[in-house]
């Protein structure tokens, strides 16, 4: 496996003049799936990311193809890129991508099609992937979606175990979370729709920073947006509010490939093999283990797959 390469500037260049199957052609999309000796692994550049793509390069190696590593933080690059084929397999959230194929294909003002519902959201996902010669492959146990944080403290106080009893409570919650957090609506809108949440106010301080952490251990906000895989909650007092009406969406972790370069039964039989594993709980861990000890996710990934006998 080859040491990862950034390459943003390259596939900007090269993406521009490749692309997928036309518009004319797409949705019918008939080559038979592929089956590359050597396949590009693409990472979006954040650790959970590089995680999953070292995992993904290991198992294939241990198939037998030959793997390089490759980190493009930028969507708008590395989906262009996985059409092309200049880059063979990336991991992916299903609700996410399936919103974001929607919006490239029908404009970004259509309906979300990404739900809370697993089976909604990648009947939605396989249908806009493949016109564009992706091929979207199971998705496991592992999800990665936003979620809320209190301290423990202030939880026994009130007697919160979901966002329902936060709700119901009829407190005042400043939340400390990204500004877009005003206009999503799996944020601040949804808070207040869904669970009839008080948010006074955004504190914006980012999705799940030490800072927005420190902000609700100190008192100065009263809930944190941050996410079901942040290993880091229990450093702060803080813990997760249950999502118990389902206000997220299905964020599942997928593996997505291109069809004429890694559509083959190979390639799915080997990534596969995570499904049965990999938990919410396991990516947290290994978050932590990058995030906080500072090991390399090569290391990480391999101890992991390792310890659940995936790799010899």
């Amino acid at each position: 496996m080859r040491l990862r390469t950034a390459v943003g500037a390259v596939l900007l260049t090269l993406t521009a003049c490749t692309t997928g199957p036309s518009l004319e052609n797409r949705g019918e999309v008939t080559a038979p799936p592929g089956d590359s000796k050597h396949l590009t692994i693409g990472s979006a550049g954040f650790t959970e990311s590089d995680l999953l793509a070292q995992m993904y390069a290991q198992l294939l190696n241990q198939a037998g193809y030959r793997t390089s590593l490759i980190t493009v933080a930028n969507r708008e690059l590395y989906e262009p890129a996985l059409e092309s084929g200049q880059i063979d397999v990336v991991p992916e959230y299903a609700a996410t991508f399936a919103d974001w194929l929607n919006a490239k294909t029908n404009g970004p003002d259509a309906p979300p099609v990404g739900s809370p519902d697993l089976t909604t959201t990648m009947k939605a996902l396989r249908r806009l992937a493949t016109p564009r010669g992706l091929t979207v492959l199971d998705p496991g146990r592992a999800v990665d979606q936003n979620a809320f944080a209190v301290t423990a403290a202030y939880a026994r106080q009130h007697h919160l175990r979901t966002l329902s009893d936060l709700g119901a409570s009829g407190l005042k919650v400043r939340l400390a979370a990204g500004d877009e957090c005003v206009q999503r609506p799996y944020c601040e809108p949804g808070l207040k729709k869904v669970y009839g949440i008080d948010i006074t106010g955004i504190d914006p301080k980012g999705v799940g920073t030490t800072q927005a952490k420190r902000a609700v251990q100190s008192g100065q906000d009263q809930m944190v947006l941050t996410t079901t895989t942040d290993a880091t909650l229990d450093q702060f007092g803080l813990v997760l509010l249950a999502d118990d009406r389902h206000l997220q969406n299905a964020d599942y972790v997928v593996p997505v490939v291109n069809r004429a370069r890694a559509g083959s039964e190979r390639v799915t039989k080997a990534l596969g093999k995570l499904n049965d594993v990999l938990t919410t709980a396991d990516l947290a861990s290994m978050n932590q283990q990058v995030d906080s000890w500072r090991r390399l996710a090569q290391d990480v990934a391999r101890t992991y797959l390792r310890d659940k006998g995936l790799l010899k």
